[in-house]
């Protein structure tokens, strides 16, 4: 399956962006979804997971209660809805599948299949 992310952009701190991530080559709703994000000179850093279907969500805690990832199986797209957004979240953000039903491995840049090629986000103070 292929992933294209797309949504980033230069913002100042407390604005919102959505990205969003879509799917092509592959029956989407089969995929847990993730997004990931990785900043200069740092290791990729989990960011949010979706569950096949949506029922299960996990979040990283520097961005929970900001962020809400959703999925709409009909577009085959994740959303990633980033609001309140400071400075440190200045990243590329990527987006990662696996096709699965399992959700235990969600947190681990290693446990994904599929790689999209990430969008800059960049947030001014």
């Amino acid at each position: 399956v292929q992933l294209q992310a797309s949504g980033g952009g230069l913002v100042q701190a407390g604005d919102s962006l959505r990205l969003s991530c879509v799917a092509s080559g592959g029956t989407f709703s089969r995929y847990v979804m993730g997004w990931f994000r990785q900043a200069a000179g740092k290791e990729r850093e989990f960011v949010a997971a979706i569950s096949r279907v949506g029922g299960s969500l996990s979040y990283a805690d520097s961005v929970k209660g900001r962020f809400t990832i959703s999925k709409d199986n009909a577009k085959s797209t994740v959303y990633l809805q980033m609001n309140s957004l400071k400075p440190e979240d200045t990243a590329v953000y990527l987006c990662a599948a696996r096709g699965t039903a399992q959700t235990m491995g969600v947190m681990y840049p290693s446990w994904y299949e599929y790689w999209g090629q990430g969008t800059l986000v960049t947030v001014s103070s």
